[in-house]
């Protein structure tokens, strides 16, 4: 029996943030189509074939993937969504010309990049930077635009400032054509997205239409629908499967919550639970190599390594948070008394083992990364391999159509990428321009001192700050520019500074009081939105724990020898699985009060690879389970009644 059945077919994208999209018909709706075939096909064709001037191609990535923005996002949700109004004709008229006119110039922009500007190129610097910001506006909502403007009357009136925030003056002309070149809109940020962003996005739309999303989800209920709590375990398993196609949490939450929280909430799970299992687990997905939230892909480029090494750094962390989130759902259902699905409910497993090869596409990436061939590369061979993977069934076959509809796909699920790497572009030129990213620096360390710690717990803070007001990417492009130096200055490595602001950008999607990823859960399960988001934190502790860690051990990020790796991995999962014991009050039988505090000191001991933390953690876990299993007996079974089903 599938379990599928109705899945929404949703790609990585941020769309928790973004605004109301248009529902043209007709020929409008057909010349739309062809466009967005054509945006993504013209990307896949430049990048592995006919490779352009470096400027020239972002300027062509953001001119005319903001003229479809400009078609396609509705100005405001009280606009009209059948038809494009003149103002955004005119819009869509004005950031064309501004890509005729770098093109027409290219040269010459280029020999007076930084040093001279011309009266045509003040206008497309100043028109172009108000459509980034409007572009921005209606793709990733108002947080980051107003962060953006921020910063541009930082620039243009910093001079009148005092101390710290000090800079000296630009004029008009300098500053917004500085702010509109590779310096700024058209530097690394609206690199990657005109790169690596686009040819993953494609990769998973390609997936997607070879119905690997609906396979993964069966594949994860088919392994453990039958366990105890199975609905809420399948629901991890798919946040891991899932997660290699999808790089957002709300993206994760409709296209599987709609399947696994009724089947929680049918063996006894309470709406909270349900909602919070399900966007826990599809927050995960940002985390989870090869395919992670579009934030990594900027990482790269800004560590100037390979993708694959970003991916490789993640592994373990990725891990750990999986099996606290597994664990949490095993204690929750012991204790609770709640059972499985019934087998024949669950989808058959041999005919789920059967299509294990809708993963070749999956294998393939991996397999490229570890031979070092390109991203690009990787993710066209993928893509090749997603197709052809599709035709070994009927009901999976992708021919032309489901071919141009994934092309489509791609144009419509980098939009709002597109918009947010040329803003944060914004952004990154003018803490380039004025200094001020240094010199936040100092301010970081003027109010932590030299400590580490301090400075990494401010870092955590304005990081989940962040990410609660803009999508993941923005927040991470934004936390990297102006906390990343500062941590590098009190000790910390490049690798850990990033990944650490990473993942707390990622995590703030499930985190108090702007919980996006908990929020939808919550909707869908028909639960309180904060005691989901709570639970949801209790569930994710682990990984607000973890990136700390990184600090104390690189090795939790695949740097150093295997032995290193493999003890501080492994301390590291005991660690973790005792958290979820102390958090759940659960091991062996119900834990009162004074074990759990112990278990929980036991855990971040544990987490701590050091051998004398991790003797003494081990040897603390050990005996409060055996003191458990003392008092509760090997099986103490749940103190409540088996939950009856429940209804949605």
């Amino acid at each position: 029996m599938s379990t599928t059945a109705g899945t929404v077919q949703t790609l990585p994208t941020e769309e928790e943030f973004g605004g109301t999209r248009r529902k043209l018909s007709g020929l409008g709706a057909t010349a739309v189509y062809a466009l967005c075939v054509a945006f993504a096909a013209f990307h896949l064709i430049a990048l592995n074939f006919y490779p352009l001037d470096a400027i020239l191609y972002r300027a062509i990535h953001f001119g005319w993937g903001s003229a479809i923005g400009f078609m396609l996002i509705a100005a405001s949700r009280r606009a009209r969504l059948n038809r494009i109004p003149w103002y955004d004709w005119l819009l869509i008229a004005a950031t064309l010309g501004c890509t005729i006119y770098i093109w027409l110039n290219l040269r010459e922009l280029q020999f007076r990049a930084g040093a001279l500007f011309t009266t045509g190129d003040l206008i497309v610097g100043l028109v172009g930077t108000i459509l980034v910001l409007e572009f921005s506006r209606r793709a990733a909502g108002m947080a980051l635009t107003i962060i953006a403007l921020v910063f541009i009357a930082y620039g243009l009136f910093g001079q009148h400032l005092p101390g710290i925030l000090y800079h000296r003056p630009y004029s008009i002309g300098r500053f917004f054509t500085y702010v509109f070149s590779d310096q700024g809109v058209f530097g690394l940020t609206l690199e990657v997205s005109s790169t690596f962003i686009i040819m993953f996005v494609a990769f998973a739309a390609f997936l997607n239409r070879s119905k690997a999303g609906d396979y993964f989800n069966n594949l994860a209920v088919a392994l453990v629908g039958w366990a105890r709590g199975g609905p809420a375990k399948a629901t991890v398993v798919s946040g891991v499967l899932f997660g290699t196609i999808s790089g957002s949490s709300v993206a994760n939450v409709a296209a599987s919550g709609s399947i696994t929280i009724p089947m929680m909430r049918r063996v006894g799970y309470d709406g909270a639970t349900a909602g919070a299992v399900e966007a826990t687990s599809s927050t995960g997905g940002q985390l989870t190599p090869p395919v992670m939230g579009a934030g990594a892909f900027i990482m790269a480029e800004i560590l100037g390594k390979p993708y694959a090494d970003i991916a490789y750094a993640a592994i373990i962390p990725c891990l750990l948070f999986y099996i606290a989130c597994y664990a949490h759902c095993d204690l929750h259902a012991v204790r609770r008394g709640l059972r499985g699905l019934p087998l024949n409910e669950l989808p058959r497993l041999l005919p789920m083992l059967i299509r294990l090869y809708l993963l070749l596409p999956i294998g393939l990436l991996i397999f490229g990364f570890l031979n070092g061939q390109s991203a690009f590369r990787a993710a066209g061979i993928g893509m090749i391999a997603a197709v052809v993977v599709s035709w070994f069934a009927q009901d999976t076959r992708m021919g032309i159509r489901q071919i141009l509809g994934a092309l489509n796909d791609t144009t419509r699920e980098c939009l709002q990428l597109i918009a947010v790497c040329a803003c944060a572009g914004i952004i990154a030129g003018i803490i380039a321009l004025t200094g001020i990213g240094g010199r936040f620096g100092i301010l970081m360390l003027s109010i932590a001192g030299e400590s580490q710690i301090l400075v990494m717990l401010f870092a955590m803070v304005v990081a989940v700050i962040l990410g609660m007001g803009m999508p993941t990417t923005a927040a991470y492009a934004v936390g990297a520019s102006v906390l990343a130096p500062g941590m590098i200055k009190v000790g910390v490595e490049p690798l850990v500074a990033h990944m650490f602001i990473f993942y707390f950008a990622v995590m703030s999607a499930i985190t108090p009081p702007v919980a996006i990823a908990s929020w939808a859960a919550a909707t869908m399960a028909r639960a309180d939105p904060w005691e989901t988001s709570w639970k949801a934190v209790k569930m994710g502790l682990a990984t607000l724990i973890v990136p700390f860690m990184f600090f104390y051990s690189p090795a939790l990020l695949g740097s150093g020898d295997t032995w290193s790796v493999i003890h501080a991995a492994s301390s590291a999962a005991i660690g973790v699985f005792l958290l979820a014991a102390s958090t759940e009050g659960w091991l062996n039988g119900p834990l009162a009060r004074a074990p759990r505090v112990v278990l929980f000191a036991a855990a971040i001991a544990l987490m701590i690879p050091e051998i004398y933390t991790d003797l003494g953690g081990l040897a603390v876990g050990v005996a409060v389970w055996i003191w458990q299993r003392a008092h509760h007996g090997a099986n103490p079974g749940a103190k409540v009644p088996t939950a009856t089903v429940a209804t949605v």
